[in-house]
């Protein structure tokens, strides 16, 4: 993901779904240990719901 579309899906993440930078602290460093798409990390940690988790995919579908 290009740095300039990583800082506003961070910032959707924040805003938008309300999810705190803790959550997503979290989620990137699983995703060092264990890479894979960040919204699945999120889901599998129970960071987001399912129906966030759909959010995040249109979002991306999008941006």
């Amino acid at each position: 993901m290009a740095p300039a579309r990583y800082s506003r899906f961070i910032r959707f993440l924040q805003d938008d779904l309300a999810i705190s930078s803790s959550s997503i602290a979290i989620a990137l460093r699983h995703l060092e240990q264990d890479p894979g798409p960040l919204p699945m990390i999120l889901w599998q940690y129970g960071l987001v719901t399912l129906e966030q988790l759909d959010r995040i995919y249109d979002w991306l579908e999008t941006a």
